[in-house]
């Protein structure tokens, strides 16, 4: 009968999330209350959500810093010479301006949320894909894998989400994981590069007119990156590949949306570029002392923006101003963490997780047994695509993670396989960032996903096989 009621309280969770006729966080306790009752221990959900909070409470401080930490290092402008930086290497080249994509999209993952990389790297890269005639599924998908790649940190989500579920250290997971996601990076780097080598043979190389002039780096950014298609001083030359006849390239796609992305404002109040170095120094340190596990990832992302909030923001309006600025990221994530409290204590307290899991050993062939981790790497492609993360790591990681302990495997290595699917995810039509990034691209969306769902795959597989070979899964 636990049996039963367990797969029904996941399945209830899953479609009411899947079909949003409930918010996640609504879903994660309401639901598992009402089985509670129905099993018979609804006397007993207090001692299970207090049991949950307890055990959950350092991972709810390890995002809702994390996310405090990086929203700052972005108003400060830590990542904007990056951004500039890229665009300089790009030089109009196809083929640089999808690596560069990648690298961006990498680079400003690091904050963890999908929306803002999304952001970041649309409003930078845009504009040089559409003056240059380039393919927008490209852009959005080169995007959505290296964020999905970098969706892992810690502070990202599955991660957490993972140690949550299994009552883990979230850097036990995640730092054995490192050579391997490298690898699954470098997969989404090599990829951007033959994809931008086909974007440049199909549309020609591309310069700047005249790369000698007296402009500084900045002043040809802004014409790239500000002005549109119609400003003549953002004329390009296009020139094929092995030819020499100059072609004008102010038509070759493009046109006013150019003006509606103008990348990251170098105006903005909350630049703090005396304190670059500072920021910059402070961020190394930090990921540092995470990798080296100095001390536990909460307290170092606790330091880190209390910090980096004081030395930038002296004046404690402007630090409440920062602070209710991410307000609404912290608040959802954190609360999705307590939330999950209700969830996973419940299933676990009343005994269903164990009654499943027997039933799934059962069901398992016994030559695979040994294999679960395996196993729940392969899984995690498809059923992190068609469920949130949410509904995975909450609902069918710890049912696996009983099977697999049954087995032999470890929590960890189960919830290292677990992490495979990522990069297919952020593809995903549950996840909510991947809407910012086709509609702040203008691609349909059906488009990107018969675009992005192979090369994804193959890089998810490509992390699997990476993680076996290190010994990690």
């Amino acid at each position: 009968m636990l049996t039963i009621l367990g797969f029904a309280m996941i399945a209830t969770f899953l479609v009411l999330i899947m079909t949003k006729k409930m918010s996640p966080i609504a879903a994660l306790v309401l639901i598992p209350a009402l089985f509670c009752v129905a099993v018979g221990k609804g006397a007993h959900l207090g001692d299970y959500v207090i049991d949950g909070v307890s055990s959950l409470a350092p991972t709810a401080a390890m995002l809702m810093f994390a996310i405090v930490y990086f929203g700052v290092m972005i108003d400060v402008g830590l990542f904007d010479p990056v951004v500039r930086g890229i665009l300089r290497f790009c030089k109009a080249d196809p083929m640089r301006v999808v690596v560069g994509t990648a690298v961006l999209a990498a680079i400003v993952s690091l904050d963890g949320d999908g929306s803002t990389t999304f952001m970041i790297t649309v409003s930078a890269m845009y504009p040089l894909y559409k003056r240059l005639g380039m393919s927008l599924v490209v852009m959005t998908g080169v995007a959505a894998m290296a964020n999905g790649v970098m969706n892992t940190v810690p502070w990202g989500g599955p991660t957490a989400r993972a140690a949550t579920a299994l009552k883990l250290d979230a850097a036990d997971i995640f730092v054995p994981m490192i050579p391997a996601l490298l690898v699954g990076l470098l997969g989404v780097f090599g990829l951007a590069y033959v994809l931008g080598l086909r974007e440049r043979r199909r549309i020609g190389a591309l310069r700047l007119p005249d790369p000698s002039d007296e402009e500084s780096v900045e002043t040809k950014e802004a014409v790239l990156v500000g002005a549109g298609a119609g400003a003549g001083g953002g004329r390009l030359e296009k020139r094929p590949v092995g030819g020499t006849d100059g072609v004008d390239g102010d038509g070759n796609g493009g046109d006013d949306d150019g003006d509606l992305l103008k990348g990251l404002d170098p105006d903005r109040p909350t630049l703090r570029p005396r304190l670059y170095w500072f920021n910059a120094l402070l961020t190394g340190t930090l990921i540092t002392a995470m990798i080296l596990e100095l001390l536990p990832i909460p307290v170092l992302f606790l330091l880190g923006a209390a910090l980096a909030l004081s030395v930038n923001y002296p004046r404690l309006p402007d630090q409440k101003a920062r602070i209710a600025a991410h307000a609404d990221n912290v608040l959802n994530v954190s609360g999705m963490v307590f939330a999950a409290a209700v969830f996973t204590g419940v299933l676990q307290g009343t005994g269903m997780v164990d009654s499943m899991a027997g039933w799934l050993v059962d069901t398992v062939p016994a030559g695979l047994g040994p294999h679960m981790a395996l196993v729940t790497g392969v899984l995690s492609l498809p059923l992190t695509y068609f469920m949130s993360n949410d509904g995975f790591y909450f609902g069918v990681l710890p049912v696996l993670a009983e099977a697999g302990a049954a087995h032999g495997v470890t929590p960890l290595e189960m919830a290292r396989a677990s992490l495979v699917g990522q990069p297919l995810h952020m593809s995903s039509p549950l996840v909510p960032a991947v809407y910012v990034l086709v509609g702040m691209a203008r691609v349909e969306f059906g488009d990107h996903t018969r675009f992005v769902v192979k090369w994804a795959a193959l890089t998810c597989l490509l992390i699997l096989a990476a993680g076996i070979l290190f010994g990690t899964i």
